[in-house]
């Protein structure tokens, strides 16, 4: 088998003497996301987490005396109300994003 040798008129990133190589440009070091993101979803994952557990656990022998189904029915209802308000926060905060972004704009003209 023959190789192929492929000749190219561009240096590569280590002959480049233009001074455009990404070492020399400010670096962005800020997050993708912010920290207050991360805590409110770390949050709502504990709230899935234990919400439901917990409740069922709390009402299996306490309010329903060993009824398993409606414990079980319990802790469904608490997986929802979690699921429903991790929703409505995320709707809030992408609308308080929008409102901020107009604000700004409006400052700007």
């Amino acid at each position: 088998m023959t190789s192929r040798r492929i000749v190219s008129d561009e240096k590569n990133l280590f002959e480049r003497d233009d001074g455009s190589d990404r070492r020399s440009a400010a670096s962005d070091i800020a997050p993708a996301v912010p920290a207050a993101v991360i805590m409110k979803l770390l949050g709502f994952t504990v709230a899935m987490i234990g919400g439901p557990i917990g409740v069922y656990y709390l009402t299996v022998h306490t309010i329903f005396r060993g009824s398993s189904t409606w414990a079980g029915a319990t802790a469904a209802l608490t997986a929802n109300l979690v699921l429903i308000a991790y929703v409505i926060v995320a709707m809030r905060e992408d609308q308080s994003d929008k409102i901020a972004a107009e604000e700004q704009a409006k400052k700007r003209r």
